[in-house]
């Protein structure tokens, strides 16, 4: 009998805003695999727990992204003594710079290396930052044994970044979330018609072109609102105080977080659900649209008419008169309207987290 593998997978991010993939593939991996030995490295505040024999989960307490020097030395010890026979790194630039064992890398997308601004920081500090976020994301990629990424969009841009991935990297789609159970919930102060978007307006999401299409559509469309819910960050200070003074940033609600049932209520009752972005690695949102058959206008920017397929009405995100133009004719027109949600019911069909999970376990046992 073949001895079993002992995997270690760095779970720190399963609880951040990246980190829903690698929570799911920890909910399904248990079903999947009963005989191989596993260790989940957890964020010290996460109390998660898999409750099998084969699985244990113990805190890692070191920073993620740090280039502090003697940390990267302790955590490299730190995974070598864990003795792993394959390590699975759930986001490029969780490897420190002094680990060479076997290990494969999660490469959501390049979007931090092409919109990242300094937030809080001091602009010389995000320099900084930047090149030491760009020396962890080379040396993941470069020494990985192998590299998942989401989309064949990422795999080819990550190719053109780095040609050495080119034979290593290997595409498992992420999937829907299935409707909401929570019984849907009106918000105060948001009547119809709205259009809705949801995230943290970081540079990429290109919330500052939503709001752009939004005043133009208020043109001939007054009673319109633009509804935009995500935890409240740095980011949506600094849209708040962008709107201050734009004409029709009354009719612009920002929520904050919402829970479930006001969620569901907004994918229920929107006109429409715009995903802005400028880039997205494989962009959930779109999924979670679909599955509340909420009509889908996208951007057709990275990997999103990939992963979206005939479900969404398509626009040029740096054009924010030909986004206006899509959520128009979404909005004018039943019968669109209809073919959107329709196709969108049929590729949600297309994604399963137990299948990801599946394909990434395979390419672990593999190495």
């Amino acid at each position: 009998m073949e001895k079993p593998k002992h995997i270690v997978i760095d779970a720190r991010i399963r609880r951040s805003s990246t980190g829903r993939p690698v929570d799911r593939f920890l909910t399904y991996l248990p079903k999947v695999d009963k005989d191989n030995l596993y260790t989940i490295l957890l964020d010290p505040t996460d109390d998660y727990v898999i409750k099998q024999e084969n699985f244990r989960c113990i805190p890692c307490p070191y920073k993620r992204f740090s280039m502090n020097p003697l940390p990267q030395i302790s955590f490299a010890m730190f995974l070598y003594k864990l003795r792993a026979d394959v390590l699975f790194l759930t986001q490029t630039g969780l490897t420190p710079l002094f680990y060479f064992g076997k290990n494969v890398t999660f490469t959501h997308d390049l979007t931090m290396l092409r919109y990242a601004r300094a937030g809080r920081l001091p602009g010389w500090l995000h320099q900084v930052r930047m090149i030491g976020y760009r020396l962890l994301f080379w040396k993941g990629n470069r020494f990985a044994t192998k590299i998942i990424v989401p989309t064949n969009f990422v795999k080819d841009d990550l190719a053109k970044y780095m040609p050495s991935t080119k034979d290593k990297t290997v595409v498992t789609y992420e999937s829907s979330e299935p409707k909401l159970a929570a019984k849907s919930i009106k918000p105060k102060n948001i009547t119809r018609p709205f259009i809705f978007h949801i995230s943290s307006p970081f540079p990429h999401k290109n919330v500052e072109g939503l709001i752009e299409a939004f005043e133009i559509l208020k043109e001939t469309r007054p009673d319109l609102k633009l509804v935009l819910s995500g935890k409240k960050e740095y980011y949506f200070e600094q849209l708040e105080t962008w709107l201050v003074g734009r004409k029709h940033s009354k009719d612009i609600i920002i929520t904050g977080y919402v829970s479930d049932g006001a969620l569901k209520w907004l994918y229920e009752n929107t006109e429409c659900y715009v995903l802005p972005s400028f880039s997205e690695g494989f962009g959930l949102q779109s999924m979670e649209a679909m599955a509340h058959n909420c009509p889908l206008v996208s951007s057709n920017a990275t990997c999103l008419p990939e992963v979206c397929g005939d479900a969404a009405h398509y626009f040029d995100p740096h054009k924010p008169k030909e986004m206006a133009k899509a959520i128009d004719e979404v909005m004018s027109s039943d019968k669109l309207r209809s073919a959107l949600i329709k196709n969108g019911q049929e590729r949600i069909k297309s994604f399963s987290w137990q299948k990801m999970t599946k394909e990434i376990h395979k390419v672990l046992l593999s190495i």
